[in-house]
């Protein structure tokens, strides 16, 4: 089977699948992105918050040292 053949077989079985498959609805895609947000959002002030206080620890403990 040439090139073509097989690249136009593996686009219809693509879209055979894609039919099967269950969609969320609009309100459920809300929600669900309402829920990535406010992790990212919460796991990107944790992470500040951590690397801002071991900047602060490690610049007590160079003060320590001089």
């Amino acid at each position: 089977m040439n090139m073509l053949g097989r690249s136009g077989r593996f686009l219809s079985e693509t879209v055979g699948e894609l039919k099967k498959t269950s969609w969320p609805t609009a309100a459920e895609f809300r929600r669900a992105v309402a829920v990535v947000l406010a992790g990212s959002l919460f796991l990107g002030i944790f992470v500040s918050v951590v690397d801002f206080s071991l900047f602060q620890a490690m610049g007590l403990m160079m003060d320590l040292v001089r």
